[in-house]
């Protein structure tokens, strides 16, 4: 959405006052497990033990508004990303559905404490000290004072996508 955008731009333009080596995403989703690497011939099983298990849920909202700073487990990565405040429930419901796959596998599972968001933007490196504190109290002012802002980082779920190599695999949620 254009909106969306125009707010990206904006925190990414404040961010970067902090860390000039911020990076916009192009892509935006929110992650139900970590990256793991499937062989090619569990690609079709994975898949169809997915689409099993996901098949009973139900379309749901979640909002997705409060700023907050991330690095990945080796700190390799730092990202400024857009925790979720409403829908964490499913999502929990959801990740217990898709970790079973993951058993399944022998694949390691999601995070036993997740912190569901959107990543927004991120740089190379630990940088998450200078985007904490008052860089993190202006950029959350700003989606605060977003025009709609609740609209716009309100979320309908629809579908789980699970993308293998360069194929996305769609389960749409009833």
């Amino acid at each position: 959405q254009e909106e969306f955008l125009e707010l990206l731009e904006l925190l990414v333009s404040r961010a970067r006052t902090y860390v000039s080596s911020l990076a916009a995403m192009e892509e935006f989703h929110l992650s139900l497990s970590q990256c793991v690497v499937l062989r090619y011939h569990w690609i079709d099983p994975f898949v169809r033990s997915l689409k099993e298990r996901l098949a009973s849920f139900d379309r749901f909202f979640c909002v997705a508004d409060q700023v907050k700073v991330y690095t990945n487990q080796n700190k390799t990565r730092t990202f400024i990303g857009l925790e979720v405040s409403a829908g964490h429930f499913q999502l929990l419901e959801l990740v217990s559905e898709v970790d079973r796959v993951l058993e399944e596998f022998d694949l390691p599972t999601f995070y036993k404490d997740p912190s569901f968001h959107i990543s927004l933007a991120w740089c190379v490196g630990d940088l998450s000290g200078r985007l904490e504190g008052q860089c993190l109290r202006e950029l959350q002012d700003i989606v605060d004072r977003f025009e709609d802002s609740a609209l716009l980082l309100r979320v309908q779920w629809e579908q789980i996508r699970c993308k293998s190599g360069n194929k996305y695999f769609s389960f749409p949620l009833r």
